[in-house]
């Protein structure tokens, strides 16, 4: 296959001044990034992603450095970016978020990777994510989840990444067609994702449609999805204040009445080997 010829992705290591240097390629890979993204999240980005990039005022030209994210997050809600390797432990993750620090894999995708890659890059984490710290109930919502992801069993943390993948990474928010509206960062840092996860009839240039499914905890939590597909079910909440309902909810009950209850059967095509 073509992708077992691909160099693995590393991240930078800082310098002894804690700034991290990146090639000519890479800083042209986020403004190609940032230019395509940005003719797309208008009417598609709910406005508290909007108002957050505001906030981070990344250049145009170059990837950002760390700390200049640091200064917006921590003024706004005290969080803060925490400079990792391509893939981290589940244990890390939860820690890092725990202690209200985002994680940050400090590379880029290549251009042959552009519309879709498998491991969080910065584009994913920066543009993706870090908008929404700047509001209170989207870093609420990762604080509480990395504090219940600590004490959780290897298998209570499956469960729990499906919360994960169904809000922070792929969630829509607003009930109504001309009311939604993309929260989640992994919809966010992907161009074809965000034009895919609202279309309809009108505007949908492929044969497949988007299910739209009001929130339900219980539901999300027996919800199968795969990583390396654009996503045939999005979960809807009413607005980005219902993360703190969530949060005050009985999560680790619900998790364990999943647990009890078994998964949905996939609407994916599953490959057998």
């Amino acid at each position: 296959m073509e992708s077992q010829n691909k160099q693995p992705y590393l991240s930078h290591q800082p310098d002894a001044h804690g700034h991290i240097h990146y090639s000519d390629d890479e800083h042209a890979m986020w403004q190609a990034l940032l230019e395509r993204q940005a003719e797309q999240i208008p009417n598609r980005a709910c406005t508290a992603y909007l108002d957050g990039l505001k906030k981070l005022n990344l250049p145009s030209d170059r990837i950002p450095q760390l700390h200049d994210i640091d200064e917006v997050l921590q003024a706004a809600t005290g969080w803060q970016t925490a400079a990792v390797p391509a893939l981290i432990s589940f244990g890390k993750f939860f820690k890092l978020l725990a202690n209200k620090s985002f994680p940050v894999a400090t590379f880029i995708r290549r251009f042959d990777d552009m519309d879709y890659i498998e491991e969080p890059d910065i584009f994913h984490e920066i543009v993706g994510h870090c908008p929404l710290l700047t509001h209170p109930a989207f870093a609420t919502f990762n604080e509480t989840y990395g504090k219940l992801g600590l004490n959780a069993s290897k298998e209570e943390r499956l469960f729990l990444a499906r919360l994960y993948w169904f809000t922070i990474e792929f969630g829509l928010v607003g009930q109504t067609q001309d009311t939604r509206r993309i929260y989640g960062g992994g919809i966010l840092s992907s161009p074809s994702e965000t034009m895919y996860a609202l279309s309809d009839e009108t505007h949908n240039q492929s044969n497949h449609q988007p299910e739209y499914r009001a929130f339900d905890l219980l539901d999300v939590l027996r919800t199968p999805y795969r990583i390396d597909h654009i996503q045939p079910i999005y979960y809807v909440i009413d607005d980005l204040d219902t993360l703190f309902d969530i949060v005050n909810s009985d999560i680790m009950g619900v998790v364990k009445q999943a647990m009890s209850l078994g998964m949905f059967e996939p609407t994916y095509q599953v490959e057998t080997s």
